[in-house]
């Protein structure tokens, strides 16, 4: 913490014990020159919290009744990393999930006004992704802000939508208009699930790849996604599937103790079936990106079934077999 942030704690702290305090008295607190006290007050007035100047020989100030908790001190970066952080905390999986919603709203009380509204501003809908779902992407906060207000306000979305390569959005194509109903976070990768009204069907865009244009549009009437339930919706998405589950699942025997698959099984299932032999249940978008999977542990295997997992194999290996025999390019 710089001196200056921990000066300034110490100023609110010193403002709350009593109703009015003469400058020269929080100079010899502080042990700081009066004229600091003044750029003090003042960087404390920007940052929201309502301080007043009081009448005397020497002058004063006083900081506005309100709560009794000591104001935090967060500029507005700190502000949306802190609702990312705690609003997504519910799927970490650690059992503080209600911890995490009592925290928020607790910090949320002892912000001042401007902070708040900040705060307020960044609605995240947090669900746990399978792993491997590719590495996490950077999006700017006023990005983040602008999708979560669209999604708060219930208005008509128009956006650059970039293409895939990276190479920008495509200038010849018109905005993407859209209704957005969550911003979505999972596992460090950010979407904004939202019914596309050109294609009339139901989108997930990569915020990453989003640049909103302004205004907004009009106010429209949210849609209930299939099946209503979001965090279903999303991880079947998530699966390549219209159901949360994965539309290809086998099982595979793995010639290693089950203690070395489990910390790689993601959401499959392992069964211990002695010291050095366990079966292995796990899901994917196609066969063979589940036989891909399964070959991952290098070790030797039987599968178990369906035919495709075993049919999948085979392609797998021929296609190996001729990849080792192939000329360098």
């Amino acid at each position: 913490m710089t001196a200056t942030t921990s000066r300034l704690l110490t100023l609110l702290s010193l403002l709350q014990t009593r109703r009015d305090w003469p400058g020269s008295l929080l100079a010899e607190r502080l042990d700081i020159s009066r004229r600091t006290v003044r750029r003090d007050v003042d960087r404390l007035r920007e940052m929201g919290y309502s301080i007043r100047a009081t009448m005397g020989p020497e002058g004063g100030y006083r900081l506005d009744a309100g709560t009794d908790l000591p104001p935090l001190l967060f500029d507005d970066d700190q502000v949306i990393a802190l609702a990312i952080a705690l609003q997504g905390a519910t799927t970490s999986g650690a059992g503080i999930e209600e911890a995490s919603i009592r925290a928020l709203t607790t910090v949320r009380q002892v912000l001042p006004s401007r902070l708040r509204h900040r705060l307020d501003a960044l609605s995240v809908t947090a669900i746990a992704g399978r792993p491997g779902s590719g590495a996490p992407t950077s999006v700017s906060p006023e990005v983040l802000l602008s999708l979560s207000a669209a999604v708060r306000a219930r208005e008509v979305l128009r956006f650059d939508h970039a293409s895939r390569s990276g190479s920008g959005a495509d200038d010849a194509r018109p905005a993407r208009r859209v209704e957005p109903h969550h911003l979505i976070t999972s596992q460090g990768r950010w979407y904004l699930l939202a019914w596309d009204l050109e294609r009339e069907d139901w989108r997930l865009f990569g915020a990453d790849r989003i640049a909103p244009r302004t205004p907004t549009g009009p106010r429209f009437t949210p849609r209930e996604v299939p099946g209503g339930d979001v965090h279903a919706f999303v991880s079947a998405r998530f699966k390549g599937s219209d159901v949360d589950a994965w539309p290809c699942r086998g099982t595979v025997i793995l010639g290693l103790p089950a203690r070395e698959v489990l910390p790689f099984a993601g959401d499959g299932t392992v069964l211990e079936l002695g010291p050095q032999r366990c079966s292995l249940e796990a899901g994917s978008w196609s066969w063979g990106a589940l036989a891909a999977s399964f070959g991952r542990f290098e070790t030797t295997m039987e599968v178990v079934g369906p035919p495709e997992l075993a049919a999948a194999f085979g392609v797998l290996a021929h296609r190996y077999a001729a990849a080792s025999t192939a000329p360098p390019a």
